[in-house]
């Protein structure tokens, strides 16, 4: 099992304890699955921007964390969403598989 699966696992237990009511009251990926898709999404938007204020920064350190950070709440709100890792993991290996998908871009003729 790779890091991610053995996080996305985590998520899920919690998710599972959650639902059961059995959850940690500490737990924050069980409070993230009490407040909602709503909050969860908010939560993706901010580690995404603090990923990308990270990489203009110039700061190594502080971007692996926000990335960890970013992927962690991804995982979460696929947790939420009922989809599973392991397919974001599959749809990764088909697309690592195919080689010159680099998107062509229609030159529009702003003339005609």
């Amino acid at each position: 099992m790779n890091p991610y699966q053995e996080m996305f696992a985590v998520i899920q237990a919690r998710k599972a304890a959650f639902e059961a009511g059995t959850a940690e009251d500490n737990s924050y990926t069980a409070y993230l699955f009490g407040q909602g898709v709503d909050k969860i999404c908010k939560k993706v938007g901010e580690e995404a921007t603090e990923t990308v204020i990270a990489a203009k920064n110039g700061n190594n350190d502080e971007l692996k964390n926000e990335i960890n950070d970013l992927l962690y709440h991804l995982m979460v709100l696929a947790a939420n969403q009922g989809l599973d890792w392991a397919e974001v993991e599959a749809l990764i290996e088909a697309r690592n598989a195919k080689t010159g998908n680099l998107k062509q871009f229609h030159q529009v003729d702003k003339n005609t």
